[in-house]
């Protein structure tokens, strides 16, 4: 499907109509975080407290997944319409009970070595004990996302196909050197020896481990997705785009939740409100996904995606070194957003003085 059937198809949707269900969701949620608020605290100051946080995690969830959504939209934009619905509803089901519920529950289930209802057990009557295992949980779970995500930054930018460029000289050059089999495995690798070599003496082997189920977890989704893809192109005649890139996309989301999910035990150790706040944000991150597919942003403004896949390398770079410091998560939301910013402002820049040039993106 072409950017510009899917342009069309969507011209007479409004920006605010694309974050119809983002708002029913935020109501909703919100009003469950007053009630919760109300249930665990008993007063009006609680409920208003928990209502608080419920929206500064939505904000957080935001700010820190919006380069997630144009990465998103770029991998979307090829797939098969059937696909696209299906990203924005089993999908969203995923991301929000999967990544915002499950997910922290798994840590715990491993970590401490119980079942999963005596896990939810402990988030409902020992937030702090629960807090307590997520925290001493990642660092593993910071090593895992940064290979991952570096290892999806740097597949962008080492493309030999690729010819257009932001950071002209810096992209040239890392295009002109993608046909070294294997050059991004390279890197990825010598980072994680790196910062392997800085961690304390019980933590190196951790981070290790992890980190190389990282790189191996994208290497494995790459693989899979195109033996699925291929093979269902051959018995369906479909185009690229189906259940592979579904899977990929699944897996860059729930990477994408690492930093989000530990980092909101920093302002509440109630898993259910976390769920809420979280999952209020997830709802405008695929809304800015399919958003962005359907106006063709990311053909429009063609320097967009670059900014998203250069935050998504920087945040890689903060997850790893969280390892070693505190890095508060407003930097990490602040930078990528930075980042992106700028890949627009040039991107408008860009068309003024080549309108022709946005056409050909």
């Amino acid at each position: 499907m072409s950017n510009n059937a899917t342009s069309q198809g969507a011209s007479g949707t409004s920006v605010l109509g694309y974050f119809r269900w983002a708002f029913i969701v935020t109501v909703i949620g919100l009003m469950l975080g007053l009630w919760l608020g109300w249930r665990t605290e008993g007063t009006i100051g609680g409920m208003l407290s928990v209502f608080f946080i419920c929206a500064v995690l939505a904000v957080l969830e935001i700010s820190l997944s919006f380069d997630n959504a144009i990465v998103n939209a770029n991998k979307l934009k090829d797939m098969t319409p059937k696909w696209q619905h299906r990203f924005l509803t089993w999908g969203i089901i995923i991301a929000v009970f999967g990544m915002r519920i499950v997910f922290p529950l798994l840590i715990v289930v491993i970590a401490a070595k119980i079942g999963p209802w005596d896990a939810l057990v402990m988030a409902a009557v020992q937030p702090e004990r629960y807090a307590e295992i997520m925290h001493d949980a990642h660092l593993p779970i910071a090593a895992f996302g940064g290979a991952f995500l570096m290892m999806v930054g740097l597949s962008f930018f080492f493309d030999h196909e690729k010819d257009v460029h932001w950071m002209r000289w810096l992209e040239s050059h890392l295009a002109r050197h993608a046909s070294i089999r294997g050059i991004e495995v390279a890197l990825v690798l010598i980072t994680i020896i790196i910062f392997s070599r800085l961690q304390q003496p019980g933590n190196a082997e951790v981070f290790f481990r992890a980190a190389i189920w990282g790189l191996l977890t994208f290497l494995i989704v790459e693989v899979v997705g195109g033996l699925l893809d291929s093979s269902q192109q051959a018995m369906s005649g479909a185009a690229k785009g189906g259940l592979g890139a579904f899977l990929y996309l699944e897996v860059l989301d729930a990477s994408f939740s690492f930093d989000g999910v530990i980092g909101a035990f920093a302002l509440t150790q109630n898993l259910f409100i976390i769920a809420i706040g979280l999952g209020i944000g997830a709802m405008y991150v695929r809304s800015m996904t399919i958003m962005l597919v359907e106006k063709g942003t990311l053909t429009n403004y063609r320097y967009l995606e670059h900014g998203a896949f250069y935050a998504i390398l920087a945040l890689s770079v903060i997850m790893f070194a969280q390892s070693l410091v505190k890095i508060p998560e407003v930097v990490t939301g602040l930078g990528g957003a930075c980042l992106i910013g700028l890949s627009l402002w040039s991107s408008i820049r860009a068309n003024r003085s080549d309108p022709a040039g946005a056409e050909v993106h």
